[in-house]
């Protein structure tokens, strides 16, 4: 009677146990793969920001997956700062994200052509264009004065995007270099949402694939800044009109 009564509590111990491990992360992953993906990417950055990142699909039997097909449920145009990598701000596996990277979050047209494949060939409806605290390339597009080499052509296309925020700089010293005076970080803060917000009219005008896709209501845009202290995605909302900018990098 005593062992029968042990071997029984140890059953009544056990399924709770086996209930937990099936219904824990594989049915959470479960329910957000079927989520908008706004919905997923908020997830997965409360994950990373937290410190309870899952890093899930990363395993072999994700990239015998997808050897052969890709399916993206979103793009991510992001800066090529080394701190603000979409795949672990979001928390996101192998396949999960298509991105598109560069200083500044500046296109020229064989960016727009990688853009173009995902929603064209891939189907992906939803692009999220990630803008971060303190950015290097629209703080220099921000401080004017010629650069060197090709980084002139970034500061050219970030500068029509920033046009209201440089207004609102403080004017140097007589006889100062342009550039010295100092950036006030609200301002730095504007600029890198206008700058987010000026790719986003640039792509939805951009023809014909996007700009058809953008007027239907078929493809979504949206603006997001990335906080280099918290690790915190801010969603930017509906973008204000804007012009797209006249000039890109050749």
């Amino acid at each position: 009677m005593r062992t029968l009564l042990c071997l029984c509590t140890g059953l009544f111990v056990c399924v709770p146990v086996l209930r937990s491990a099936v219904g824990g992360p594989d049915l959470e992953r479960a329910r957000e793969a079927r989520a908008d993906p706004l919905e997923r990417l908020a997830s997965g950055n409360q994950r990373y920001r937290s410190g309870k990142a899952d890093h899930f699909n990363e395993d072999r039997e994700r990239r015998r997956d997808l050897a052969h097909a890709q399916h993206p449920f979103a793009l991510v145009i992001g800066c090529a700062d080394s701190r603000v990598p979409p795949e672990l701000v979001f928390d996101q596996g192998l396949g999960e994200l298509f991105v598109v990277r560069s200083a500044g979050e500046v296109l020229d047209d064989l960016s727009i052509a990688s853009v173009e494949y995902a929603v064209e060939h891939l189907d992906v409806r939803t692009i999220i264009v990630l803008g971060h605290e303190r950015c290097g390339a629209v703080t220099a597009a921000l401080s004017g004065g010629e650069l060197p080499g090709h980084l002139k052509y970034l500061a050219r296309a970030i500068e029509p995007h920033i046009e209201e925020a440089r207004a609102q700089l403080p004017k140097p010293a007589d006889g100062a270099a342009p550039g010295s005076a100092e950036i006030p970080p609200e301002v730095l803060d504007a600029a890198v949402e206008q700058n987010v917000r000026g790719v986003i009219a640039d792509l939805e005008n951009c023809g014909p694939i996007l700009s058809e896709l953008a007027h239907t209501g078929e493809l979504r845009f949206v603006g997001a800044r990335y906080d280099l202290d918290t690790g915190a995605v801010e969603w930017l909302g509906q973008p204000k009109a804007q012009e797209p900018a006249s000039r890109r990098p050749r």
